[in-house]
Parts: structure tokens; sequence; C-alpha cells
């Protein structure tokens, strides 16, 4: 049986309250212009602290240079739709606004690179487009090894994530695009394995590599797993991303792994930058 609305406005303002609770954030926000009542109960610290996402008292409290005032929790939940930055500035959190699902950014000091201590092979340093205090970048190396997990209870459960390498490609790279890296993700029984190429900026000098070293890609790509050999797509911030896999997140607390690997080739490689890996809902 169908309630018009004409009828939901004869209920209490708490019923509607917890009517809306059960809906979306972005389905709260529309229903406010219904009515009165709608708009008052849309408003209401019970609907948005079912948005809220359980955990958000821990966030709020390792939050870094950040002061939230806020009058009300749906106040709290627009606060939190725009990057926090968390554990030591380590980390990044925000709501994705329509749904209010939970999204990170581990930085790059938050993952694990393979010989990111040695200054001949990497460098960290500030850049004034990273949102963290520091990046990595590649000098020279013949592996490629970049590491990074989450624990899957700080993610929203019931809900399809992909993650993300978020970097950028130097004018000074070489040895990128010789052998595709292999990508991976794993979390429970799930297992994801494609394989991507790190193009450069320089169209260019991709050509004359292709020209060159064309007999030895094919010959180096048969070392890799078989893949779909994507490339990196530019963001909105200015980075460019590199997906390396998804997954479903359930209700159970588990350890999702992730990497980006190049280690077969054993061709020297650099001009990477490295800012960290995403993870986000997926539509």
């Amino acid at each position: 049986m169908e309630v018009s609305v004409s009828g939901m406005n004869v209920l209490p303002e708490s019923c509607v309250a917890v009517i809306l609770s059960l809906t979306s954030p972005s389905d709260a926000c529309k229903s406010s212009s219904v009515s009165t009542v709608f708009g008052s109960a849309a408003d209401s610290d019970l609907v948005w602290d079912k948005f809220l996402p359980s955990d958000y008292h821990e966030i709020v409290s390792k939050a870094c240079n950040t002061t939230f005032l806020f009058a009300s929790k749906k106040q709290l939940y627009h606060l939190l739709c725009n990057p926090v930055l968390i554990a030591d500035g380590k980390m990044s959190f925000k709501l994705d606004r329509p749904s209010g699902r939970k999204s990170y950014i581990l930085s790059a000091r938050q993952l694990s690179i393979r010989s990111s201590n040695d200054p001949m092979s990497w460098t960290w340093k500030s850049i004034p487009e990273s949102r963290f205090s520091d990046v990595a970048e590649l000098i020279s190396s013949s592996r490629l090894e970049i590491n990074g997990n989450i624990k899957s209870k700080k993610l929203s459960p019931n809900t399809k994530y992909g993650a993300y390498l978020l970097l950028k490609i130097t004018e000074r790279a070489y040895g990128l695009d010789l052998i595709p890296s292999e990508t991976s993700i794993e979390i429970g029984n799930q297992s994801f394995k494609n394989t991507a190429y790190l193009r450069c900026q320089d169209d260019k000098k991709h050509r004359l590599e292709n020209l060159f070293y064309s007999n030895r890609k094919q010959m180096m790509k048969s070392r890799v797993v078989k893949g779909d050999d994507r490339v990196m797509s530019r963001r909105e911030d200015g980075w460019m991303e590199m997906e390396l896999g998804e997954f479903f997140n359930g209700e159970s607390d588990e350890e999702v792994k992730m990497s980006l690997m190049e280690i077969k080739g054993h061709q020297l490689k650099g001009g990477v930058i490295v800012e960290g890996i995403e993870i986000r809902p997926k539509a």
C-alpha cells in the first residue's frame, strides 16, 4: 500500500525522521523541500547520526590541524565530505556526499615501498600540489615494489571499492614502458590481478621506445601475468591514477592488500612520484 505525501505529513516529525534515516543522505536532502515537517525532520540529528560512520568520533579526534565546529550532525556530515588528514597526517579521509560511504588515501609514508630509504633509489620531498607533507620520487631502480594495506572494518560494509595508485611521471622518466607492471588486490578469498603500463607524459619518447625496443618489449611481456595493460588516467586534482583493482567489502574484519610491482624486467627505471593509494567506493 502506497502512502501519499499528504498522508506522511500527518505523521509526527519523529516518525518522519526515522523513515528518512532509512534512506540515503541524498534522498534526505531532496525530501527537505517536500514540506515543513519533512524539512525539519531531514535536518534532525536522528537522521544524520544514521548517515555518519559509526567511528566518526575517532576520526574527528584524530584529525590533524582541523577544528570541527558544528551545530548539528548534518553540519558535521558535510564537513566530513571534505578531505580530512588523520593518522599524524599520513592518511586522508572523506565521505562520499550522496551515499555517506567512506574513502581513504594512504600517503606514500603509509605504504611499503622497496628501497625507499636508499637515497640512490628514492628521494622523499615536499611538493606544493600534494595533500601530504611528503611524496616519494623514484630516482633509479630495477625493481619497483609498492604495497599498501588497510583493515576492511575501516571501510563501509557491503560496498564495492576500487584502489588507485596516485602518481606523477616526471619529464626525466625512463624505463617505465618496457614491461607492464603487475597489479593486485587481495582480501579474504578475493584476489584480483591485472597488468598496467606507467605511460610517460612525452608521447614522442613513448614512440621512440616502441621503435627501438619493440622486440624486447614483447619478449619481456611474456614474463608477466596476462592482463588488460591498463594505462593511467588524469584526475581533477592534477594527479594521475592507476587502478590497482577492485573488491567487495562485506561485514567481516579482514586485511585488504594492494600492490603494484615490476620486478621481472631487470630494467632500470626512474621518474615516478608516488603520492599514495586511494581506496574509494565504486558506483
